[in-house]
């Protein structure tokens, strides 16, 4: 079945701390990854927060990547959706493995959109 979207979801398990809690480098390595996977970068927004943590999002051309870190506990919470052909999430994902250090990755992919290209039956009640 044909989807409008692909989205992984992913989480990363046994990540340094410091790669985790530098804004600058997370930031970095998430439009790399959009990079890496073909997506044209439209606009990016990272936070770091206090006493440690960061959160962002690169918006693409095809969508976005998302990221949450917990730097204490070396894990990151990681979204690549992508619309089209042209763009893998995939590789995105395992650029981020790379980067970020992660021991392990837990991901699973969801297609979106596939109820939108399916025909629509009117119902009256």
């Amino acid at each position: 079945m044909r989807a409008l979207g692909r989205h992984v979801l992913a989480e990363f398990y046994g990540c340094p701390f410091d790669v985790l809690n530098d804004i600058k480098r997370v930031e970095q390595t998430m439009v790399k990854a959009a990079l890496e996977a073909g997506a044209e970068v439209r606009e990016f927004v990272f936070h770091k927060f206090s006493p440690q943590g960061v959160s962002g999002v690169v918006v693409i051309s095809e969508s976005h990547l998302a990221i949450h870190t917990w730097p204490e506990l070396g894990y990151a919470a990681v979204d690549v959706f992508t619309c089209g052909d042209k763009v893998d999430p995939w590789d995105a994902c395992n650029y981020l493995v790379e980067k970020f250090r992660a021991e392990h990755m837990d991901a699973k992919e969801i297609h979106r959109g596939t109820d939108v290209l399916l025909p629509q039956v009117a119902v009256n009640i």
